[in-house]
C-alpha cells in the first residue's frame, strides 16, 4: 500500500513539475490581462449592434483567465450593459473552454499541435454558436448599444508612471493569489488524478473504449458532464485518460464539453438568455467537441505518442532540476494563495 502510495505521489509530483513553469508564466500573463483589460471595454464593444461583436466576443474570450463559474456574472453584466444575444452566447462558449493559462499548461504537458488546437476550438465553437443565437434573434427588437464609457486601455492601465507601481501590485495580486486561489484546489485534484491514473492503471488499458471514433467521444462527453473544472485543471485529467488510452480526439471533447457545460451556467443562461439561447449553446458545445474530436483524430493520428506528459507518465522518465523547482514553487504560491489570500483581498479593499 505504502509503495502504490508513493508511486501515485511520484506521478503527481511528474505532472506538477512538467506544468509548473508555464503555468507559473500564465498565472502573470493573466494577471496582466485582468489589468489592461477592463470590464467597461469589453462592455462597450460588446454592446455593438451586427454580428461584429459576436466575433468580438468570441475572441475576447479566448484568452481569458475565466473558469466555468466566473464566467457566469461577467455574462451576466455585459448583458445587463447592452451586449446581444448572439455575442454574450459568444462569450459564454469561448471564455470558459480557455484561457491564457490552460494554453501555455497545455502547451508544456500536451505540446504545440494541441495547444493551437485548442483555443481554435473555442473560437469557432463561440462564433458559431452566437451567429446561431444572433440569427435566431434577428425578428427580434435587439439591445441599444451600451453607453460611451470611456476606454481603460493598457496606457490608462498600466504604462502610466503615476499608475505604474499600483499596476504591478494588482498584477501580482491577481496573478500569484486571487487566480491560484481560484483554481488551486481542482489543479491538484486534477494533478491527483492523473497521478493515480499513471500509477494504477496500464498504458492503453481502456483504448478498446475510448481508443477514438465517434463513440469514444460521446463517452468522454458524457463523462465530462458532472465534472465541475476549470479549463486550466482538466489538462492533467485528459494526461491520465490518454495514458489510460483515450485518444486525442476524445481528451479534446473532454476539454471542450467539461468547462463548458455545468449545472449553474446552463441556469443561468437559461434565465439570462432564454430557453432556445440554452438549447443553441448545449448543441454548439455537443456539436464541437464531436466535430473537433474527430477532426484531430485524423489530422494527427501519432499525436498521444508526441505529448511530454504521457511519455513521462508511461516511461518513468527522469525529471530534471528546473521541473522539481517549479513543482515546489507552484505548491508554494498555492500554499501562501490559500492561507493568506483572503487577508490579502480583505486588505486591498480597506485601501
Amino acid at each position: 500500500m505504502f509503495v502504490i502510495l508513493t508511486d501515485i505521489l511520484w506521478q503527481m509530483w511528474l505532472v506538477l513539475g512538467q506544468m509548473a513553469p508555464y503555468l507559473i508564466l500564465g498565472f502573470l500573463v493573466a494577471g496582466v490581462l485582468s489589468v489592461c483589460i477592463a470590464p467597461q471595454w469589453v462592455e462597450r464593444w460588446l454592446g455593438r449592434p451586427g454580428m461584429l461583436p459576436v466575433f468580438t466576443a468570441a475572441m475576447v474570450g479566448v484568452p481569458l483567465p475565466l473558469c466555468s463559474c466566473g464566467v457566469i456574472p461577467v455574462g451576466a453584466s455585459i448583458r445587463r450593459h447592452g451586449a446581444s444575444r448572439g455575442a454574450t452566447t459568444a462569450f459564454l462558449l469561448s471564455t470558459p473552454q480557455t484561457g491564457v493559462d490552460s494554453i501555455l499548461v497545455t502547451y508544456g504537458l500536451m505540446g504545440f499541435v494541441f495547444a493551437v488546437f485548442r483555443p481554435l476550438a473555442a473560437l469557432a465553437t463561440g462564433i458559431v454558436g452566437g451567429v446561431l443565437v444572433q440569427w435566431a434573434e434577428r425578428g427580434a427588437v435587439q439591445n441599444v448599444s451600451a453607453p460611451n464609457e470611456p476606454r481603460a486601455d493598457c496606457r490608462d492601465e498600466c504604462c502610466s508612471d503615476a499608475v505604474l507601481r499600483s499596476a504591478v501590485l494588482r498584477i501580482l495580486r491577481y496573478g500569484l493569489v486571487t487566480l491560484p486561489r481560484d483554481i488551486g484546489p481542482a489543479l491538484l485534484v486534477g494533478a491527483a488524478v492523473a497521478g493515480a491514473i499513471g500509477a494504477l492503471v496500464p498504458p492503453g488499458q481502456l483504448s478498446y473504449i475510448l481508443g477514438g471514433g465517434f463513440v469514444a467521444i460521446l463517452v468522454m462527453m458524457a463523462a465530462s458532464v458532472p465534472v465541475y473544472v476549470c479549463a486550466t485543471a482538466t489538462v492533467p485529467l485528459a494526461i491520465g485518460l490518454i495514458h489510460a488510452g483515450a485518444s486525442p480526439g476524445a481528451a479534446l471533447a473532454f476539454l471542450i464539453a467539461g468547462p463548458a457545460t455545468n449545472a449553474a451556467t446552463i441556469a443561468t443562461i437559461w434565465k439570462v438568455l432564454g430557453r432556445a439561447t440554452a438549447g443553441i449553446y448545449l448543441a454548439t458545445v455537443g456539436a464541437s467537441a464531436v466535430v473537433s474530436g474527430l477532426l484531430i483524430d485524423g489530422l494527427f493520428p501519432g499525436l498521444a505518442e508526441a505529448m511530454p506528459a504521457v511519455s513521462h507518465l508511461q516511461q518513468h522518465a527522469p525529471v530534471g532540476l528546473v521541473a522539481h523547482l517549479g513543482a515546489a514553487g507552484l505548491l508554494i504560491i498555492l500554499t501562501v494563495s490559500f492561507l493568506f489570500g483572503a487577508r490579502l483581498e480583505r486588505n486591498h479593499r480597506k485601501t
